[in-house]
């Protein structure tokens, strides 16, 4: 920066001094400006920027103390990084308009459903409240803008027609007791690739999770899970703690993708579609409450903080719906 301003001073006298004297004055410049840190001023645009980038790190510093996870943190960032690009204002400047509109724009150029706009909504109420919270700004202009009604779409679940053929499809033995692990816990995918070999306790038919927020569970499977489960174990040979490993060398900790893409392949083999993780999770849940387990111990197994996300997972047969009504009321 130093030598820009001298170079750019030299060029502005230039044409009026001898060489003799345009050496010595260099000699001055750089000289006088040696004890000086030259800074270029950042712009208007820049200081709220790096403002915004500042509020924004403070707010994710305090959800990651609250314990959400580095994903739920990245989508959050993600998200609100968005909204800043588009609305280019400081935080404490933006309206109830500014994200309206922008919610509206983002809807119609993206053709994204209701669903993420919610989800969009929500993020920026938790970001909006939090300022308003730690007094960086007066009022949280998304308390105006309420929940996006979304369509109500009933999410299928696995059958027990379902679970016996995708069960006899299975050649290899860690497929099986992986399918009824996901089944009789109804433990989340990233739950399930984080198990060791000694987290399970065989006699008991239980084994402790750690589910989102680094909260700490205890789940339970049955009697035709712990023996498959033992089968699968007493037929490894590879010494990795890993409760499920890759098939082949070197028998790698299985991942998350490496778990659903081995289920998709397994529905697509017998032609029932969608099987992932997470519908067994729904299935349980469904399963658990058809057969009248209390909502608030389906709530525990699953380990949600909040009810109404069981009873959202969870799809209550119409035909029980039709016999309790004529049990209490006709």
């Amino acid at each position: 920066m130093k030598q820009t301003i001298i170079q750019a001073v030299i060029n502005g006298v230039a044409p009026f001094l001898s060489g003799e004297q345009i050496t010595q004055l260099e000699v001055v410049l750089i000289q006088e400006l040696s004890e000086y840190e030259v800074v270029k001023p950042i712009s208007m645009e820049e200081q709220q920027a790096k403002a915004n980038a500042e509020l924004l790190q403070a707010y994710l510093s305090a959800k990651k103390i609250e314990g959400c996870s580095e994903k739920t943190i990245s989508y959050y960032q993600s998200t609100i990084d968005t909204l800043f690009a588009a609305v280019r204002k400081s935080v404490c400047d933006v309206t109830t308009n500014d994200i309206r509109n922008y919610l509206s724009d983002y809807q119609e150029q993206r053709k994204v459903s209701r669903v993420t706009i919610d989800n969009m909504r929500r993020i920026f109420s938790s970001f909006f409240a939090w300022l308003e919270d730690e007094d960086f700004i007066v009022k949280s202009p998304v308390r105006r803008i309420h929940r996006v009604r979304t369509e109500s779409l009933v999410k299928e679940v696995l059958t027990d027609e379902n679970m016996e053929v995708l069960r006899d499809s299975c050649q290899e033995i860690r497929d099986i007791a992986m399918i009824d692990l996901l089944a009789s816990t109804g433990m989340r995918v990233g739950e399930l690739v984080n198990l060791n070999r000694e987290d399970i306790d065989f006699h008991e038919r239980q084994c402790v999770v750690f589910g989102k927020g680094n909260k700490e569970r205890e789940v339970y499977f049955n009697a035709r899970t712990k023996i498959h489960l033992q089968n699968y174990l007493n037929s490894r040979t590879d010494d990795n703690p890993a409760l499920f490993v890759s098939l082949s060398n070197p028998h790698s900790r299985l991942s998350i993708s490496g778990v659903e893409v081995r289920l998709r392949t397994l529905g697509r083999k017998v032609n029932i579609a969608k099987v992932h993780p997470h519908k067994f999770r729904r299935t349980l849940a469904t399963m658990a409450i058809d057969k009248g387990m209390p909502i608030e111990q389906v709530q525990r197994l699953l380990g949600h903080v909040k009810i109404d996300t069981t009873l959202h997972y969870a799809m209550v047969n119409q035909n029980n719906v039709k016999m309790a009504h004529r049990k209490y009321i006709g």
